[in-house]
Formats: C-alpha cells, sequence, structure tokens
C-alpha cells in the first residue's frame, strides 16, 4: 500500500538527479544531467562561494573545439550550400501548400514543436516538485515571503501559490512561441522570398493575416501544453490540483496577453521591419520583468500595469476576469488591425 509520503519520496529523488538541494533550498550542488548543459558547467564555478575556474576551462576548450569545427566544416562546402545533399522537393505543392496559411504552418511546425516540448518539460518538471516546495518553503518565513510576492494581495496556500507563478513563466513561453512565428515575416522578407511570394495574386494582408492566425495559435497551443504538464507532474507528485482541466484553464488565461505581444510584434514589422526582432523580443523581455518580477523589485504600480501579463488573472489562486481577457483580446485585435494597415502602405524592406 502507497503511503501519502511517498510522492514526496519520489519528487525529492527527481530533484536529486538535477542537484541536491540544501535543507533551507538556498543552494543545490548540481547533479550529473547539468553537464549536458554549458550553463550546468558554468554553474559548477560557484563564483560567489567556492570559486573554481575549472569548469570555464572546459567551456573554454569546447568553444574552441566548435570553432575549429564550424571552419573546417564551412571550407568544404560551396558557398550557399549545404554540406549534405539536399533532397528534391515534390514536384507540386499539397492541399496545405496552397494557402497562405498552410505555408505558415509548413514553416513553423519546427519551431512550434521545439516550444511545446519545452514547455512540457519544464511544466512537468517543476509541477513535479511541487511536495518539495510547499514542504521546504513551508517552514522557511524569507522564501514564503518571496514566492508570496509573484502573487501579490493572496493568503492562498503556499503550492496553489507556486503553481499560479509557474502557470505565468508559461504565458511568458507562449507569447514567446507567437512572437517567434510572427517574426518569421521578416525573415522572409529580408531574404528576398517575400517578394516572390507576393507577386501571386494575392494580398498582403492575407499573408500578415495567416501568420496572425498561426502565431496565434502557437501561443494557445504552447499555453495548453503547459499546462498539461503541469496537472501531470502535480498529479505523478501526489498533489491535489482542483478539477480536472483547471490548471490548463489557467494555463490558456494568459493567451489574450500574449495575443497582445503577438500583434505588438506585427505593428513593429510593419511600421519598422529593420529593427522589428530586437524590437519584438525587448518588449517581451520588457513585459515580462514589469509584469512577472515588478513586485519583487518594488517597482511603481502604474509602470507594472504596462506589462499585458500584469492583466492576465492569476489562476488558480485568482478567479478568472473575463472583463481583463476581453479587453487584452480587443487591444491584440486592434494591433492587427493596424499593422495591416501599414503593412499595405510600405514597400518591402530588403
Amino acid at each position: 500500500m502507497t503511503s501519502a509520503a511517498d510522492p514526496v519520496i519520489d519528487a525529492t529523488r527527481l530533484v536529486k538527479t538535477f542537484g541536491t538541494p540544501t535543507a533551507d533550498l538556498t543552494r543545490v550542488t548540481s547533479g550529473w544531467v547539468s553537464l549536458f548543459s554549458p550553463i550546468g558547467w558554468g554553474q559548477r564555478s560557484r563564483p560567489f562561494s567556492a570559486a573554481d575556474p575549472a569548469p570555464l576551462l572546459v567551456l573554454a576548450a569546447a568553444a574552441t573545439a566548435l570553432a575549429v569545427a564550424v571552419m573546417v566544416l564551412r571550407n568544404r562546402r560551396d558557398l550557399g550550400a549545404s554540406l549534405l545533399p539536399e533532397r528534391a522537393g515534390p514536384e507540386r505543392a499539397g492541399a496545405g501548400g496552397a494557402s497562405f496559411l498552410g505555408l505558415a504552418w509548413r514553416q513553423q511546425q519546427p519551431t512550434l514543436i521545439g516550444w511545446c516540448l519545452f514547455a512540457a518539460l519544464l511544466d512537468g518538471i517543476a509541477g513535479s516538485l511541487g511536495p518539495v516546495v510547499s514542504d521546504v518553503i513551508g517552514g522557511n518565513d524569507s522564501l514564503r515571503e518571496l514566492i508570496l510576492r509573484l502573487v501579490p494581495g493572496t493568503r492562498a496556500e503556499i503550492i496553489d501559490v507556486f503553481t499560479a507563478a509557474l502557470l505565468g513563466i508559461a504565458g511568458v513561453l507562449a507569447a514567446a512561441a507567437g512572437i517567434q512565428a510572427m517574426l518569421r515575416l521578416r525573415t522572409e522578407e529580408a531574404e528576398g522570398r517575400a517578394e516572390l511570394l507576393l507577386a501571386t495574386p494575392r494580398s498582403r494582408a492575407r499573408w500578415l493575416g495567416a501568420n496572425l492566425i498561426l502565431a496565434a495559435a502557437s501561443a494557445t497551443v504552447v499555453a495548453a501544453v503547459a499546462g498539461t504538464a503541469a496537472t501531470a507532474g502535480l498529479t505523478l507528485s501526489g498533489v491535489g490540483n482542483g478539477p480536472p482541466g483547471l490548471l490548463i484553464g489557467s494555463a490558456l488565461a494568459h493567451v489574450p496577453a500574449a495575443a497582445v505581444f503577438v500583434a505588438a510584434t506585427a505593428v513593429a514589422f510593419a511600421a519598422v521591419p529593420r529593427v522589428s526582432i530586437p524590437l519584438g523580443w525587448a518588449m517581451l523581455a520588457g513585459g515580462l520583468v514589469l509584469g512577472q518580477f515588478g513586485e519583487l523589485l518594488r517597482l511603481p504600480a502604474w509602470l507594472q500595469d504596462v506589462s499585458p501579463f500584469r492583466h492576465s488573472a492569476a489562476m488558480p489562486v485568482e478567479p478568472f476576469d473575463p472583463e481583463a481577457a476581453l479587453t487584452l483580446t480587443t487591444i491584440a485585435l486592434a494591433g492587427a488591425g493596424i499593422a495591416a494597415y501599414l503593412f499595405r502602405r510600405r514597400d518591402l524592406t530588403p
């Protein structure tokens, strides 16, 4: 018969696979899995405690070896050619390739799969740590106060606050997926393929609209995957997470905010295409800092309210706010309309 403590033990074993935390959860000794990541090697240098330059030497050696490999491979291929032989594509496009939306899907499918896998991995692992987080933070007043400040104005259980903060990060991942899908347009334009594509009897608005639809769908799918993974992680760890589908809905509550970032990126692409890529990511970074960490940084409330993430309901701690979601959706639709208008009025920019 399985005891109530077994899920906590299993979660602790999972933690030790990635690292062994101290009793107060303020320091972690990295596990063997971290050796597969350059970040893991960097963390092993411990510059703020027991400084050890050896891991940095490993990173420097790896970077040098990779640089040499790149130069060797570069000298063995022709300019503009691939090192591996390319397969000839089909003579005719399939049913999906005959439309802007189908073309956008073909181009964005690998990227979307990557974002979904990352969101599932992050939220699944973090969700499985729920019992450990609840147990450790519950006995540490400083960490408890820190976590509670991620969702201000609430007195919910620590595990619920942790879950709300986790799903807030899932909303950021959803916005990032949508932004990357939107910025694909700039790549197509800068490399000259958009000019060939728009030489057909198709309007610019349809091209932009198809990619906007796919970007919004990407954000929705990534949020749903993150919510599903968090649900699975918490369930396997033995933590009750309310009615079925609650965390999926909680993750989807951040989609309207993500849609605002997608629309803002579309406006940047239509108005200032040459700086649209750094501007799109800068807007997301600013929204993340203001919306997710503004309270921790003690920023003014009016400045925090600039971020769309600030207006998303922090479910399951807070109830869903349909008025805020409708307002964010309206702003996103207005931004899409402005982007279409501006894009029709400008020339293609290499």
